[in-house]
């Protein structure tokens, strides 16, 4: 019975995460910005397992007259294209458009950035956005606080996903509020995908130890002493928090709870 119990978390682990249709083996999406080169992105990417990379669309080139970021990765990855550099809705849209054109999918990071210093999201703006593009036929996954009614809010409005913070972009701070993960992983029937602020394999862990389905990242792999390495680590983070989630951890307690039973202790003995 025991053996029985292990293979099936084994095989529930296993199973595909499921966005919009779409079946992803691998619940860990990497970003694509900031790696030493392209070839370490690229053995990074394969490290990782990712099948979903990120690419902000504001910063890629689309011009011909040389080899693209497009040509470099092909077409063993699918593409979710962001807004990352937008600050208003207009924007967000047109860029998201703009994707949707050049790529040939519907998929988008929908982010709307409050300032430059701590690049969290313009709340009012992103919902702005997000039922404009939901409406004219988008699949959208927004970037937002962890705030358990914006993400609601993004769930009504018909974003396929919602993808909380952890901590500021690139701030490798980790989860800084695990609590507010967790009521956004019960009040939402969407996926949920941990974006921004992981800094290394137990920060992606813990994220799916939490609940959520997936971690997005950039910045902890690209910016790590060994990126390639990092990625694996991230990798292996991701699985072995979903196994632990579907497992079932131990309460905490207080108190020690004995790991062996009182029963058959010999009597007599001090």
């Amino acid at each position: 019975m025991e053996g029985e119990t292990q293979m099936k978390v084994i095989q529930a682990v296993n199973d595909p995460l499921e966005i919009a249709g779409v079946s992803l083996a691998s619940r860990l999406f990497l970003g694509t910005a900031q790696y030493p080169n392209q070839q370490v992105m690229l053995d990074a990417l394969k490290a990782s397992g990712a099948e979903v990379v990120t690419v902000a669309m504001r910063r890629v080139s689309l011009q011909g007259g040389g080899e693209s970021l497009f040509d470099v990765l092909g077409k063993g990855y699918r593409y979710l294209p962001n807004t990352a550099g937008c600050y208003t809705a207009k924007d967000a849209v047109l860029t998201a458009q703009l994707a949707r054109e050049a790529l040939g999918t519907d998929w988008i990071k929908l982010e709307v950035i409050g300032d430059d210093e701590t690049l969290f999201p313009d709340v009012e703006q992103l919902l702005v956005a997000a039922r404009e593009l939901v409406a004219d036929g988008f699949t959208v996954l927004p970037y937002c606080n962890d705030d358990p009614i914006t993400c609601k809010k993004l769930e009504d409005i018909g974003c396929v996903a919602v993808m909380p913070l952890g901590a500021p972009i690139g701030s490798g701070m980790g989860i800084r509020n695990p609590y507010n993960i967790r009521i956004i992983r019960q009040i939402c029937s969407v996926p949920i995908i941990v974006d921004a602020g992981v800094g290394t394999a137990s920060d992606a862990a813990l994220a799916m130890e939490l609940g959520c389905d997936g971690v997005l990242m950039n910045s902890a792999v690209a910016r790590a002493r060994d990126p390639v390495s990092m990625a694996r680590a991230m990798r292996l983070g991701v699985e072995a928090g979903r196994l632990a989630f579907l497992s079932g951890r131990i309460p905490r307690r207080l108190y020690a709870n004995a790991s062996t039973s009182d029963d058959g202790l010999i009597d007599g003995l001090e």
